[in-house]
């Protein structure tokens, strides 16, 4: 799916403001109806680092009322985290009804992070698909909207970003050894987000793969893709 992403794709600036602006105001529109029909609304970011998921999410709830949406940034968990199973955190943080969650990154870090970096074994790892497939089907069938996306680059802009965070002393914080050290490890994750695509991509949680070579693009089709996804679970 991957080699599916058309990374030379860019609009203009003056074409980038005229849709965000339409996008921002169709997002505040839409957040007013999911309260009302009490929709939950479940987004997830996955991709590369350096790839723009933040970018994104602050464009999708820059203009939201913050009384009715979430973002949750996820780490690896804490001591209490590995106590439980793994999908224990983020049940507890799926939306409510008429709610937004988004999640900057999630669940898939089982098929993807463990298993690259062996941090739990092949057979455990590879139970992951069939779970998280009955668990994006169960809050599925419970009425929750699922939009996911995948933020795809080059390796070559990658590295381009990653120097241009290293030089700029407000973005410093952005980049450390462990986003160099995955990138050292690009083929293995290529490898493990198409297997991921593979067993997870459903009809009733799709995954959507987002050019993001240019950052404006990308903010653009996550916003339309949302919009669309959102009006489908309204109906």
């Amino acid at each position: 799916m991957l080699e599916l992403a058309d990374l030379s794709l860019t609009v203009s600036v003056d074409e980038y403001n005229e849709k965000m602006k339409k996008y921002q105001y169709k997002l505040v529109s839409l957040q007013q109806k999911i309260r009302a029909k009490k929709l939950p609304v479940m987004v997830m970011f996955e991709g590369w680092d350096a790839s723009g998921k933040g970018g994104c999410i602050k464009r999708i709830t820059e203009g939201l009322d913050p009384r009715g949406v979430r973002v949750w940034p996820i780490g690896a968990p804490n001591e209490t985290e590995l106590q439980y199973h793994y999908l224990w955190r983020f049940w507890k943080d799926i939306p409510a009804a008429g709610q937004i969650v988004i999640f900057d990154r999630g669940w898939y870090g089982r098929v993807l992070v463990e298993r690259v970096e062996k941090l739990t074994p092949t057979k455990i790892w590879k139970m992951g698909y069939e779970e998280i497939r009955y668990f994006e089907q169960t809050l599925a069938e419970n009425g929750m909207v699922i939009v996911k996306f995948w933020m795809q680059i080059s390796k070559a802009e990658q590295l381009r970003r990653f120097k241009d965070r290293e030089s700029n002393p407000l973005k410093q914080w952005k980049i450390g050894p462990d986003d160099w050290r995955n990138r050292d490890k690009w083929a293995e994750y290529e490898k493990a987000a198409e297997d991921m695509f593979k067993e997870t991509n459903r009809p009733c949680a799709p995954w959507h793969i987002i050019s993001a070579e240019s950052k404006n693009y990308a903010r653009l089709e996550t916003c339309k893709i949302l919009i669309d996804a959102i009006e489908d679970g309204l109906g």
